[in-house]
């Protein structure tokens, strides 16, 4: 039932490095006396599709990828990603929620040193969910041990300071729901201090979608590389500028990008693509 994302059934170093990098910035943040969350997430996301009325369960992994036991806490919180890119973690129940819908195998989990165990979940829409897309992210948290007896004891836990945090999007269309992106435009503007071109995409459906393919590029140098955009959801009524980044040369070295640029290819999207052939200034 999965529609764009298989369960992998390998765990890659890089994958691990960069589940281990993201929330070691989480456990320094939370105070030098935390303890490690040595944690790896198998799948990264969920996409699906159900009916009203049909239960769907689905199951992920979870590695701890450290060399002493471990306990995390699972909760589903809301989320919220703007048109700028920026994602925000929502604690409370957000009005048409869907986490209602969501049963939990339990809430907390004992990990072995260098084990793996399987999580179960369920979401079950009423039968008379409407067409749409039901979003919610399954949170697996590191915990204090002091803290372990309240959160066996409910909501507790949403107050209570953490060690880190893998926070896995679960998307489910319901009824058919589907994304229809147009392409409106194309340009430039600032990232972090560094030009970088862009496509703005406009999402009038009701599911989310995201931008795959890449652009044969040439700068003003004569360089030649490809244009790749950010795989980042356009949420349903969402106008996003999806930056493009170059991807390096097969040496591996990557180079400043010489203005302007002159680009042509597809971008490619879940029911369709976009040729563009279009000079970035």
């Amino acid at each position: 039932m999965t529609r764009t994302t298989p369960t992998p059934t390998a765990i890659t170093p890089s994958t691990f490095a960069r589940a281990l990098l993201a929330l070691a910035t989480a456990a320094a943040c939370a105070g030098a006396a935390a303890a490690p969350f040595e944690i790896a997430i198998m799948p990264s996301r969920f996409e699906l599709s159900a009916k009203s009325g049909t239960r769907l369960g689905q199951s992920l992994d979870i590695h701890n990828v450290g060399s002493t036991a471990t306990e995390v806490s699972l909760r589903t919180i809301d989320w919220g990603y703007s048109p700028e890119g920026e994602i925000s973690y929502l604690d409370a129940l957000q009005p048409g929620s869907c986490r209602p819908w969501v049963l939990l195998e339990r809430k907390t989990v004992r990990l072995p040193a260098r084990g793996k165990v399987s999580f179960r979940f369920q979401i079950e829409p009423p039968a008379d969910a409407p067409r749409g897309e039901c979003r919610f992210m399954l949170a697996i948290e590191g915990v204090e041990p002091a803290y372990r007896a309240a959160i066996g004891q409910g909501g507790a836990s949403l107050s209570l300071p953490v060690t880190g945090r893998i926070a896995v999007a679960v998307y489910v269309l319901l009824n058919g729901a589907e994304p229809k992106l147009t392409l409106s435009q194309v340009g430039t503007h600032e990232v972090r201090g560094q030009r970088t071109p862009y496509v703005t995409v406009n999402n009038s459906g009701d599911a989310h979608g995201r931008l795959d393919g890449s652009l044969d590029a040439t700068d003003a140098a004569g360089t030649r590389f490809e244009l790749v955009p950010e795989g980042t959801p356009v949420l349903p009524g969402q106008t996003r500028q999806i930056p493009l980044s170059a991807k390096p040369a097969s040496d591996g070295k990557a180079s400043t990008p010489v203005y302007p640029l002159k680009a042509a290819g597809t971008l490619e999207w879940e029911k369709g693509g976009f040729k563009v052939n279009a000079e970035f200034r």
